[in-house]
């Protein structure tokens, strides 16, 4: 149960993502976003295993662990602010959030060896239920002229998903997180460089990248290696649902905007699909035959 706890903290995390967006983040490019979250990510991860551990030193994962990091920590977080900076903010959101929807996929196929009808059918239920939500009073419209941005929309979701099931699967010593975010820090510093020269951020636009870098960012990374490395990876798949409708009302509560119906008729899709998603998991499960 603990686990999936942990899932919950890390939804709650990006839950929070787009509360903390807006016109702070206008004034900055996707290189000085990478830049300064990351920078603020590394250092809050870095200091949090200081007073865990009591001790200075970085764990270094082996090279094929590095390499899953750099796939899922810097390079999906640069595919998902291009993405952004490129399509309608509801239609990318959408198609972005496919990775839900792909690990429940990749993870049932790993489980069962095929891919189930009914884990397909739920999943799907799942995405109808965020898509309600997410485009909540907005008309959707798949333009022609943001192909690129939702294509890379849609990539987001198979970097994402990939990442998170590869690395249940991954055996890795200890905590990689902090490490794999000092390495994106990295990169992000040297993409910072290579895109000189920068105007001086404003103190909104920093200190809400501080915000995502903290939290969305940072928090959330912990929170998800542990959840992923233990529970079970169908079931988290189909808890992400609740990302976008906690999403909505977090910003509902932090701007005073009111809830649609649209909305509670996502969040109660959404549910639906996790409950079905669950029990459809319980009563598939391979069973271990019992010794004579």
């Amino acid at each position: 149960m603990k686990y999936y706890l942990y899932a919950m903290g890390a939804i709650l995390c990006w839950a929070s993502l787009p509360a903390a967006t807006g016109s702070g983040l206008a004034g900055l490019s996707t290189e000085e976003l990478m830049f300064f979250s990351f920078t603020s990510a590394a250092i809050f991860l870095y200091i949090q295993d200081i007073l865990l551990t009591r001790s200075f030193s970085l764990f270094i994962p082996n090279p094929k662990a590095l390499l899953l990091g750099v796939w899922g920590i810097f390079i999906y977080h640069y595919v998902y602010y291009m993405a952004l900076s490129r399509a309608p903010m509801a239609e990318g959101a959408i198609l972005a959030t496919t990775w839900s929807f792909w690990i429940v996929v990749f993870s049932s196929v790993i489980l069962f060896k095929k891919l189930k009808l009914s884990i397909m059918i739920t999943a799907l239920v799942g995405m109808v239920g965020a898509g309600l939500v997410i485009a909540s009073g907005k008309d959707l419209s798949f333009s022609a002229d943001y192909m690129q941005g939702y294509l890379l929309a849609l990539a987001c979701g198979l970097i994402w998903s990939s990442f998170s099931v590869a690395l249940s699967h991954v055996k890795i010593r200890k905590e990689p997180m902090t490490t794999f975010t000092i390495i994106a820090a990295l990169l992000s510093a040297l993409l910072y460089l290579f895109t000189m020269p920068h105007e001086v951020p404003s103190l909104r636009s920093l200190s809400a990248a501080v915000y995502l870098g903290c939290i969305p960012l940072g928090l959330s990374f912990f929170l998800w290696n542990r959840a992923v490395t233990k529970g079970n990876m169908v079931i988290i798949g189909f808890l992400s649902y609740l990302t976008p409708p906690l999403s909505v009302l977090m910003v509902a509560l932090v701007h005073g905007k009111t809830v649609s119906p649209q909305v509670l008729l996502g969040m109660g899709i959404i549910i639906v699909a996790s409950i079905g998603g669950r029990f459809s998991l319980s009563q598939s499960r391979p069973k271990k035959k019992q010794l004579k």
